[in-house]
Formats: C-alpha cells, sequence, structure tokens
C-alpha cells in the first residue's frame, strides 16, 4: 500500500483517480492547487505524487513543474509523475525531466490504466530501494564490525566518529601500527553523507614518489613512456566520496606539495595534461609517525600538517586499552571459526590472561594473526596455551603472591624505579641498534627501541629525553 497525492486543477479528475487508486489499497490526498498540495506535501509523507503539467498558479507559471521543485526540497525521495493533455510540451517535458520527475504520462481515455501501471511499478521500486536501504544500514553495521571495543579510549573514538563524520574537514589519524586506524576512517565514511559514494585507500609508503604521483592524480595518454591511455586518478575515482592516505608520513616533500595544492584548490592536474579537474573528496589522513617532530626536523611541510589535520583522532595502543583484548579474541575467535569451518567454543582461562599480558607491539593485527593461528592449530574445543605463540605463551603473568622483599632501613622507590626505567631504555637503544646493524628491522633505532620496550614512539623519546639518552 502506497499513500499517494494527486494533484490537478480539475476536480472531476481528482475525484476519478482517488477512486481508482483507492480500489487499489491505497491512501489517496487529493489537491486541486499547487499551493494545496504544497501545503499537504508540507504535513504529510507521501510516496507517489501524481499533478498536472498545465496546473497554474497564481503567477500564471506552469505550476507543476513549481510543485515539482518544492517536492524535491520537501521530500527528495517522494516519486513524481506528471500528467499532460499536450503531447507538444515537448521542452516543458524535458524541463521537468531534468528538474527530477521521474516520468511523465499523457492524458487520454486510458489515463486510469496507465497510472495504475505506474503505482504498481512504483511499488515494486520502493519495496527494491527499501531493502537496499536495509543491506546499506547493515553494510555500515559490518563496515566497523572489527571496531571493537568498551574501554575509555574507544568509547571517545566512537564518539569522536560520529561527531565529525558528516564534518567535510580533513582529518588526520595517528597511531601505531595495527592499532586499526583505517578501521576508524572507513567509519567515519560509513557514518558520513558520502557513504554511497566510493571510499578509496592507498598506503603513501609503498610507492615512489613518481609512481604515487600519476596514482594519485592521473595522467593522459603520451604524458611518459609507457602511458599508452588515460589513467584516472585517485583523487577522481574518490570524487565525492572519501580518499584515506595511509601512512603520509612517508610522502615525500616534493609531493607534499604537490598534495597540499590539491587540497587548497580542489582539483588535479593528471600528468602531461594541462587541464584542471575540479574534485569534491573528503581527505582523511594516517600515519604512525610523530608529524611534529618530522616538522622539527624539516622531513614534513608544517603547512599540510596544519592542513590534514583540521581534526586530529588518536587511536590507542592495545596495551593502553587491555580491557578490550578479551572482547576483540572472542570476536577474532567467532571470525576464523566461521572461515576455518571449526567450532571452538571459547578461550581458556590461563591462555585469556596471557592475551590480557602480552604487550602485543603489532596492536589489534597481531593478537588477530595469534588468534588465527590458534584457531588453525588448536585440537580441543578451546584455545589453550599450547596454540598461542611461544612469544604470548610465555608472558610472565602477574602473581599476588610475588610480594617485594623490603628491607629494613626501606628503599628510595622513585630512584630505585628511575634507574630501572633507564636500564631498560638503554638496553632497548643497544639491542635496537644490533637489529638495524643486522638488517633484521627496518625503521630509526629509537622507533625500534620504543616497539621493543612496548612504548610509542612519542612516550619512549620524552623518557629517553628525561633520562638523557
Amino acid at each position: 500500500m502506497l499513500t499517494l497525492l494527486v494533484v490537478d486543477d480539475e476536480r472531476s479528475i481528482c475525484e476519478m483517480l482517488e477512486v481508482a487508486l483507492r480500489g487499489r489499497g491505497h491512501q489517496v490526498e487529493i489537491a486541486t492547487s499547487e499551493a494545496e498540495g504544497r501545503h499537504k506535501l508540507e504535513g504529510r509523507l507521501f510516496d507517489v505524487i501524481i499533478c498536472d503539467i498545465n496546473l497554474r498558479g497564481v503567477r500564471g507559471d506552469v505550476s507543476g513543474i513549481e510543485l515539482l521543485a518544492s517536492a524535491r526540497e520537501i521530500s527528495p525521495d517522494v516519486l513524481f509523475v506528471l500528467m499532460t493533455g499536450n503531447e507538444q510540451l515537448g521542452e516543458t517535458i524535458i524541463r521537468a525531466l531534468n528538474l527530477g520527475a521521474d516520468r511523465y504520462i499523457v492524458k487520454s481515455d486510458k489515463l486510469v490504466e496507465e497510472l495504475e501501471q505506474v503505482v504498481r511499478r512504483a511499488e515494486d521500486y520502493l519495496r527494491v530501494r527499501r531493502e537496499r536501504d536495509v543491506l546499506r544500514r547493515e553494510i555500515r553495521r559490518l563496515s566497523v564490525d572489527n571496531f571493537i571495543g568498551q574501554s575509555t579510549a574507544m568509547r571517545a573514538i566512537f564518539e569522536m566518529v560520529a561527531a565529525v563524520a558528516d564534518t567535510p574537514s580533513t582529518i588526520l589519524i595517528t597511531g601505531e601500527s595495527g592499532t586499526g586506524k583505517e578501521l576508524v576512517a572507513r567509519a567515519i565514511h560509513m557514518h558520513s553523507g558520502r557513504a554511497d559514494e566510493s571510499f578509496v585507500s592507498i598506503n603513501c609508503g609503498a610507492f615512489p614518489e613518481t609512481l604515487l604521483e600519476s596514482e594519485l592524480f592521473g595522467y593522459v595518454k603520451g604524458a611518459f613512456t609507457g602511458a599508452e591511455q588515460n589513467k584516472v586518478g585517485l583523487f577522481q575515482a574518490a570524487n565525492g566520496g572519501t580518499l584515506f592516505l595511509d601512512e603520509i608520513g612517508e610522502m615525500s616533500l616534493a609531493m607534499q606539495v604537490k598534495l597540499l595544492r590539491v587540497l587548497q584548490e580542489r582539483q588535479v592536474r593528471p600528468l602531461g595534461s594541462t587541464a584542471e579537474v575540479t574534485v569534491d573528496v573528503r581527505v582523511i589522513a594516517a600515519t604512525n609517525k610523530d608529524l611534529v617532530a618530522l616538522v622539527e626536523e624539516k622531513k614534513f611541510r608544517e603547512d599540510l600538517y596544519y592542513r590534514i589535520s583540521v581534526i586530529p583522532v588518536q587511536v590507542p595502543p592495545l596495551r593502553e586499552r587491555r580491557e578490550d583484548i578479551p572482547l576483540l579474541a572472542l570476536h577474532f575467535l567467532r571470525q576464523h571459526n566461521e572461515q576455518m569451518g571449526k567450532t571452538l567454543r571459547g578461550i581458556e582461562e590461563k591462555a585469556l590472561a596471557c592475551l590480557a599480558s602480552y604487550a602485543w607491539p603489532g596492536n589489534v593485527r597481531e593478537l588477530e594473526n595469534a588468534i588465527e593461528r590458534a584457531v588453525a592449530l588448536e585440537t580441543t574445543d578451546r584455545i589453550t596455551i599450547r596454540s598461542l605463540p611461544e612469544k604470548v605463551s610465555q608472558v610472565v603473568l602477574p602473581s599476588a603472591s610475588k610480594a617485594a622483599l623490603l628491607p629494613p632501613s626501606g628503599v628510595d622507590l622513585e630512584r630505585q624505579l628511575a634507574e630501572l626505567e633507564r636500564s631498560y631504555l638503554e638496553a632497548a637503544l643497544q639491542k635496537a641498534r644490533e637489529l638495524k646493524e643486522q638488517g633484521e628491522r627496518n625503521g630509526g633505532i629509537r622507533q625500534i627501541a620504543a616497539e621493543l620496550v612496548g612504548l610509542s614512539y612519542r612516550s619512549f623519546r620524552h623518557l629517553a629525553k628525561k633520562h638523557g639518552l
């Protein structure tokens, strides 16, 4: 059953269509002027409007068109059907279709039959559209299905996503590798008005400068050797949607200048072209680096930093939200159970304690890999400590029975802790140098050292400075 509005300045036609369409089980209201039709449209939601194109308005205009314009403002999703008694109104009909009319029919002795057919098709269309909307809502829910947490830090992230999703501002997401920065970006996109358009992502650190430029901006045939046909860049591919620039801290200074220009002017110029292409893209950038430090070191442009960090979002490492580990572990267990066709029922208590106590330098990505491995190897009905990676299963669990021995004279706890902290930092730096020299780890020595002791680069740098290292 649909809700219909019939508008015609001939009351007899309105009443004839009202009787016919009510007989098909639909709710029908009628109006005999453009003003009355607009008034009813403002007071109720209609599925379909059937309106005479020659309905005259107070200004003598073709006010069927006026009502169409009002309908598109008041109720953009309503289906609008125009009736005309004059097949010669070609230009007017074209104008109406361009303004958003869904179809038109010519008044004839078969008007009722034709309108009944139109309404049946409208029922089918609206049913499909509602099913599509349900599917889109489900996709939006699933798009953040891995974005799980009940910790204070994650609740703050959820609130931030809801608050910034519908703003046009550029967003900078920071956090260690594996924390789920792309999931945050996807969540922002899927909760925004751009959700029906493309979400396009690129890892800026995975491409050399020249290739990154052609990926982002595209090129025209003959722009360089091997450019045998035009290629649309990612800015154009994401037009109307969101472009996610992951690892933006890896971008060269020369490339940063070109990106800044696009963000300022909202136009791209494909390689080899002299024409500018206007783009409407919401840019979300992400990095695991300290961009403020890179700005100080002249490795990242300060003007670009302020352009991309209008809204900063910090994703916490997993070790700072340990209460989320059981939730994530069980989620990944269910996920990989289904993928592998297994029926594990849970995680034994000791294994869960190991998961909760491990530092997870690789964050959520490392946790998922550990659970996937455990699901694949486990032969019982639960994940046990035996199926966890060795570095996780051998973690030292906290024990209430292991109380520290206090000498009779007491201790200077602050000094003892400071010395212990300094010794760990020194050991981490030494180990990082060895790993770097042996080619076993990539990145800066302080970054490697920070990972070895389970700290963010920023926290490690602060502590190292405090101890004069």
